[in-house]
């Protein structure tokens, strides 16, 4: 694990909040083998929950590495104090072998003030093997 990232425990909930059998899965199971591996998400759902989880987590690196580098920001700056307290996946459409959308709400709660909602229309993008997120309309 790289300086500065927050650990997560392999045998815990992984953030995303991933269900299997009604039972959430255990980060070493679910975002866990693309966050901490060099095995890309297989689909843009899994990428989406995973790049969730490197927020969760303060994992810039992996969320700079899954960036489509057309819209890559130089940096990421997380807010301290913010806790994730959680993601809904309301679809994940496969529009052609290389492109595909996923619409998500993801909660917040930061230091001070209201808890906040990301609803979010993501379009990501296949390249190289490795599915990347493009960029969002609020929705």
């Amino acid at each position: 694990m790289m300086a500065g990232m927050k650990p997560c425990e392999i045998n815990s909930a992984c953030p995303c909040g991933r269900l299997h059998q009604k039972k959430a899965l255990a980060y070493g199971a679910c975002c866990g083998r693309w966050l901490d591996t060099d095995t890309p998400a297989p689909d843009a759902e899994s990428l989406m929950r995973s790049r969730y989880s490197a927020f969760a987590l303060e994992r810039a690196p992996y969320l700079l590495m899954t960036w489509h580098a057309s819209h890559r920001p130089a940096s990421i700056e997380f807010d301290p104090g913010v806790r994730w307290l959680g993601l809904e996946v309301r679809s994940h459409t496969v529009q052609d072998a290389t492109h595909a959308q996923v619409e998500f709400v993801a909660r917040q709660k930061p230091l001070s003030g209201p808890a906040v909602r990301l609803h979010e229309r993501s379009r990501f993008v296949l390249e190289n093997g490795h599915w990347l997120y493009v960029d969002g309309d609020a929705l």
